[in-house]
């Protein structure tokens, strides 16, 4: 076994006996890793009571390289997770991170754009005005950086330039919008305005900065959100546990 160090978000921390703990952790350096904490229940130890969901730690882990667990031998807080206080809303929001990250991301596959993109939108949480926009940045970012993005500058159906002025259907199969002339029923009923994609195609841009001066009005926001909320639905096979609770 060798011995690794880095930095990572925990996802996920489940009690494995009396003293221990496995916990879910994705990392920096190495993508997601899963990791028995032998002495993790314990108030004093190896990971000074750090191993709390969404916290950040500094971590060092013996890699099985195998399917099995490997062992987390050290882990030392770097900061933890602070939604807005009273505001259920950041919570949750965090909450949804993880669940995304737990499902939708690959064991030993790492992605310093989607580890970051988690870390600015836990950031973010930290105030109800900048959370809806963050999330609907990070869902967007973890679509692209796992080959799911939606295309929202041409057409699915005839690859025709989407224009102003129109309104387009969401052709989720596809991966795509589709414009008026290539709509029937058997796609998604789901439409979105052209401002709405001309935001979309910003808040998924590799800019880390343009998207920040989006102003979203509340039409924009809710077609937005149904965008990203039907794409990673179908992608899961089912609909995240934690949506219900950012309606």
């Amino acid at each position: 076994m060798s011995s690794e160090k880095g930095e990572g978000l925990i996802l996920r921390v489940t009690d494995f006996s009396e003293t221990s703990r496995i916990v879910v952790i994705f990392t920096r350096e190495f993508g997601k890793i899963s990791a028995l904490a032998k002495g993790g229940r314990r108030l004093k130890g190896p990971f000074e009571s750090s191993l709390d969901l969404l916290a950040t730690c500094q971590i060092v882990f013996l890699s099985k390289g195998t399917s099995g667990l490997d062992l987390l031998t050290e882990a030392k807080l770097v900061q933890r997770f602070h939604p807005q206080e009273r505001e259920l809303t950041c919570l949750y929001a965090g909450y949804y991170v993880a669940e995304l990250l737990l499902g939708l991301t690959e064991d030993y596959d790492p992605d310093l754009e989607l580890y970051q993109a988690a870390q600015d939108a836990l950031q973010s949480f930290t105030n109800i005005q900048t959370t809806p926009t963050a999330l609907l940045r990070f869902e967007l970012v973890l679509l692209r950086e796992i080959g799911q993005l939606p295309d929202f500058g041409t057409c699915a159906g005839c690859g025709v330039e989407l224009t102003e002025g129109k309104t387009f259907g969401f052709w989720v199969s596809q991966g795509g919008l589709i414009c008026p002339e290539c709509q029937h029923e058997e796609y998604s009923r789901l439409t979105i305005h052209a401002g709405t994609a001309a935001a979309l195609r910003m808040l998924s841009s590799e800019n880390d900065q343009a998207w920040r001066r989006l102003n979203l009005s509340p039409q924009q926001f809710k077609e937005a959100r149904q965008i990203t909320s039907t794409a990673l639905s179908h992608i899961l096979g089912h609909r995240p546990k934690m949506l219900k609770y950012l309606s």
